[in-house]
């Protein structure tokens, strides 16, 4: 996975410049630079906690894009070894979404957490989408015609949201950041004033090659249309790129209907 990408999608988005998020965390903009064009490691789990806390989304989500254990979690396990153990037994039982939110549930019931919770929960991806926005192995000619479809899906049935416009947004988006996260997968997005959130999700029968972060040719591609401008928008793009890391693409290419996919994203959320 490539945290770069993902780091400088939400960067431009929340409006910082690479000298202004540098400054706030305390590293040179170089530094930065080569984290985001992936020339250097990803940062420290206490480095990307600092980043997100600057753009103001959970610290967990940037820490799954890394593959990095987060320092609360780190210190717990170090404070009760034997709870690495009950993570083994987790891991040795495969359990799946549905069932990992059951154990979540009982732990709610009989350890209630006190106070605040580390991370406020991620909006979840599947509710925005709906059976007319999935489009399963669109074949398509290049980047342009995939704008297009989701365009349109996105249109669709919404007054006042011209799809010709919203490829132009989504396109002025992707010149200002490139959209792709790693993985297969690409999250343009647009922003109409008061629109309700929403979005398209396009599978593609021969992938697409092109300039990616790390290399692989885009699979999947996740639109997302948002009202306003806020840290909602940002967290449901870096919630994209966690799921990106976690296999979205392998997962979902291989089903057919569009209920198929609402389901498979639906579990895959609960895991997170």
């Amino acid at each position: 996975m490539h945290l770069g990408a993902t780091l400088r999608l939400l960067r431009v988005d929340a409006g910082l410049s690479l000298r202004d998020l540098a400054r706030r965390i305390g590293v040179s903009s170089a530094y930065l630079s080569r984290v985001e064009n992936g020339v250097d490691a990803p940062p420290t789990p206490e480095r990307l906690s600092a980043i997100a806390r600057e753009l103001d989304v959970p610290p967990a989500l940037l820490m799954d894009v890394a593959n990095r254990v987060s320092p609360y979690v780190a210190g717990y396990l170090e404070e009760v070894p034997g709870a690495g153990a009950l993570f083994l037994e987790i891991a040795r039982r495969r359990l799946s979404g549905p069932q990992l939110a059951r154990v979540r549930d009982f732990l709610d019931a009989e350890f209630p957490v006190r106070g605040t919770r580390a991370d406020a929960p991620v909006p979840p991806l599947a509710p925005l989408l709906a059976p007319e926005r999935v489009v399963l192995q669109l074949s398509c000619s290049g980047w342009d015609d995939v704008l297009d479809v989701v365009a349109e899906r996105l249109a669709s049935g919404r007054p006042g949201v011209d799809a010709a416009l919203l490829v132009k947004g989504l396109r002025e988006r992707g010149e200002e950041s490139s959209c792709a996260v790693g993985s297969g997968v690409a999250v343009p997005h647009a922003f109409v004033p008061g629109m309700a959130p929403a979005a398209a999700l396009v599978t593609l029968a021969k992938p697409l090659k092109g300039a990616t972060p790390d290399g692989k040719p885009l699979r999947l591609v996740v639109a997302a249309l948002d009202g306003g401008h806020g840290s909602v928008r940002l967290v449901r793009l870096a919630h994209v790129a966690r799921l990106a890391a976690y296999g979205l693409a392998d997962r979902l290419l291989e089903l057919h209907q569009p209920a198929q996919v609402l389901a498979a994203l639906s579990e895959l959320e609960a895991l997170r």
